[in-house]
């Protein structure tokens, strides 16, 4: 596997200077519990990013992208980290909320299926006449059906199991169904802890299959960042050096995710963020045009396909749901040496 990393502009790194003011103490939202993926954040901390760019930040675990999107709104926290599709429908069924994306962080979205060959699952043509365990509220299960229909897939002959997430790798490691849907670095590690020889581990990314959708963005509460828009773009420079350490040394990244979390497993952790790095955040549209944007053309393609999960209250906007206003000069590129 070849060294990652990333650099930035002489411009970017400038904006990391520190702010007129004192120091701002920022709350920021994460979606979930501390784990690779968030080691980023703690990185610009234990790095000094944050406090370079006159951030004082503490971080706070989520329950989900539906926990964070309404903590910015309300301005309980000026910034969060949320899947940028909820963010979508919030905003549908509440117009003119305070809240929008800064900076897309995961360009391909973690929804996949996560299968055993021995189950009879080697991909996505044998997910017809088999078993799927879907926890009602998973992300990857609300999407399901923008799968379903790109692919052709008769949602008739698969029988779908209602389960929870703390069962849901058991029931699959167990045999109980053939396949689960959940996050590209969670389900699939899970079910390894459990036993199960990753040879016989499936995969299927729903990007791999023509889902166009976008995954989690940094996200702000919108009159925050109008009287702040320094501290927003600090934040956001303060994150893409974050993420150049963890791409770089994602074991220092598990380290600092463990310092929170001294339950955790730090080889697992290096694992989860090293397994999101590959398949959610380095894609090809990053390594040429740099973190942070999104495509409007591929966004346009993604609200046609959530017509296929979600009926709009009212006509969608993507002005409404992302803005590169507060992104660093510049932009943040990957290199691999």
């Amino acid at each position: 596997m070849f060294t990652r990393a990333f650099t930035m502009a002489a411009a970017t790194l400038a904006l990391a200077s520190p702010l007129a003011a004192d120091d701002m103490d920022i709350a920021f939202a994460l979606d979930w519990r501390f784990e690779g993926p968030s080691a980023p954040y703690f990185l610009a901390i234990d790095n000094g990013y944050f406090a370079e760019a006159g951030l004082n930040v503490e971080v706070t675990a989520g329950q989900g992208s539906l926990d964070a999107i309404p903590k910015v709104a309300t301005g309980s926290f000026p910034l969060g980290f949320a899947d940028i599709n909820s963010l979508i429908r919030f905003l549908d069924q509440n117009p003119g909320a305070p809240v929008t994306a800064v900076m897309m962080t995961y360009d391909s979205p973690p929804f996949s299926i996560v299968g055993r060959v021995s189950q009879g699952i080697s991909g996505i043509d044998d997910l017809e006449g088999s078993t799927l365990g879907a926890p009602p509220p998973d992300g990857a299960w609300a999407q399901f059906p923008i799968l379903a229909e790109v692919n052709g897939i008769d949602v008739s002959t698969i029988t779908v199991e209602p389960v929870g997430f703390p069962t849901r790798e058991p029931m699959l490691a167990e045999g109980n169904v053939d396949s689960v849907t959940g996050f590209n670095f969670s389900s699939y590690l899970s079910l390894a802890r459990l036993g199960i020889p990753e040879d016989d581990i499936t995969t299927i990314l729903f990007a791999d299959h023509g889902v166009e959708l976008y995954g989690n963005a940094i996200i702000v509460n919108t009159d925050f960042a109008a009287e702040n828009p320094e501290a927003v773009t600090g934040f956001l420079t303060a994150v893409a050096q974050g993420w150049s350490d963890a791409i770089a040394d994602p074991a220092a990244g598990a380290a600092a995710v463990i310092a929170r979390n001294p339950a955790g497993d730090a080889e697992l952790e290096a694992r989860r963020l090293q397994l999101a790095i590959d398949a959610n955040v380095l894609t090809d549209a990053v390594r040429e045009n740099g973190m942070g944007q999104v495509d409007a053309d591929r966004l346009g393609r993604a609200i046609e396909q959530l017509r296929l999960t979600y009926e709009f209250q009212n006509e969608p906007d993507a002005a409404l749901y992302f803005t590169d206003a507060y992104l660093p000069a510049g932009d943040v590129r990957m290199i691999a040496p």
